[in-house]
């Protein structure tokens, strides 16, 4: 078991008070460094603790304090440092309470320093669509080199109908297609062109697909450039429609057409909004 950390006071211990022992030189071999005891009497020169040990003064220090061992966090599983992140949040935030600091002022700057503690679904996702743009970006300058070619370029083909994208990576010279990768959304889940090409791209390198491209979260925020599907008033019959814009109260369709919010339950089917600045 993992020694506390304690903090102590270098002075003559009290009936009751928890002593560590520092020095073990007279100890007989009935105590040894470490060792902690509580105080069951005490005298000029030493104490007793309550093994009946006679302990001199210079031999311990008077614990006023004590806390667990700092984890090894790189020994912690994911669940344990998810927990210990949780434990940690919830005592600054006890502590802030009682110490009579705005709770709201705290958490603002706890996010400005740290960004959110507990992420939304949609952030979650926007960070790995971000991340999924950048990487791309590098791979695609890399390509040649990773492969071993002099020069190369990637050719995406994006079916947003089929919900798959291909990634193929051609030679300029000799030219020829020296890689394909293929990536396929899961009926269920929303289409994200980015994630796509990020996963083709990899596949197509032979490269590992991260965890999170393919556990990625589903879009909980409908935005301007979302394909997105709908039930027609009255009917079981559903329609998708390319969302232009948010305003008034009502969704509006690039067809014209246009519903109201509070009356429309939408699914996002494709959040790529290709062409649309985000």
């Amino acid at each position: 078991m993992t020694q506390p950390i304690y903090k102590t006071e270098k002075r003559k211990a009290r009936v009751g008070e928890r002593i560590l022992i520092t020095e073990d030189g007279f100890s007989l071999g009935y105590y040894k460094s470490g060792d902690v005891f509580t105080v069951s009497s005490t005298t000029d020169k030493g104490v007793t603790g309550e093994n009946d040990c006679f302990i001199l003064h210079h031999e311990y220090e008077v614990i006023i304090g004590e806390q667990s061992p700092t984890p090894n966090l790189h020994e912690m599983n994911y669940d344990e440092l998810v927990a210990l992140v949780e434990d940690a949040m919830k005592a600054l935030r006890t502590r802030t309470y009682k110490n009579g600091y705005d709770q709201g002022r705290f958490d603002a700057e706890i996010e400005a320093a740290h960004g959110t503690y507990e992420k939304s679904d949609q952030k979650k996702r926007d960070d790995i669509v971000e991340k999924a743009k950048v990487e791309i970006e590098q791979m695609e300058k890399n390509v040649g080199e990773k492969l071993g070619y002099s020069k190369c370029n990637v050719e995406f083909v994006i079916n947003s109908k089929k919900r798959t994208v291909v990634a193929l990576v051609f030679e300029s010279y000799p030219s020829g297609l020296r890689r394909k990768g293929i990536a396929k959304c899961a009926p269920d889940d929303c289409f994200n062109a980015h994630i796509g090409k990020a996963i083709a791209l990899r596949r197509a390198l032979r490269l590992p697909v991260p965890v999170a491209y393919l556990n990625v979260p589903q879009p909980t925020e409908i935005r301007a450039g979302d394909v997105v599907r709908g039930i027609y008033t009255g009917g079981n019959e559903t329609y998708e429609e390319t969302l232009r814009k948010i305003e008034g109260g009502r969704y509006t369709y690039d067809s014209g057409g246009f519903d109201y919010i509070e009356e429309t339950d939408l699914v996002i089917l494709d959040d790529s909004r290709a062409g649309v600045s985000e």
